[in-house]
């Protein structure tokens, strides 16, 4: 593959900003909580195939796979990172919700 060019990325950002401005309006799915707990397993799922995804990509350039480019493998990398880091951001934030509830008095 060649080097990534920009339009593309900024083509995903622009499908992914979409996507994610269009997730909000479920409606009761949202209020129920197989909702919730399906939502939060698929976007685990996703950020682990994207670190998976990543890993293969550097196996790849550090062989001297001619089709993989450092940029690739760099843009990858960085996106792999961010979404765990996103991921690790949600999962402290419910942990704090759910013992500030759980140390509310009744």
């Amino acid at each position: 593959m060649s080097d990534i060019a920009i339009n593309q990325v900024l083509a995903q950002m622009r499908s992914m900003a979409s996507q994610a401005a269009a997730e909000p309006k479920m409606g009761t799915e949202a209020a129920d909580g197989a909702g919730f707990s399906s939502l939060m397993s698929q976007s685990i799922n996703e950020v682990n195939e994207s670190v998976q995804a990543s890993k293969v990509l550097a196996r790849q350039f550090e062989s001297g796979d001619p089709s993989v480019s450092l940029a690739e493998v760099m843009v990858t990398a960085q996106k792999a990172s961010l979404q765990f880091t996103g991921m690790a951001e949600v999962r402290n934030k419910l942990l704090n919700a759910y013992q500030e509830v759980m140390n509310m008095q009744v």
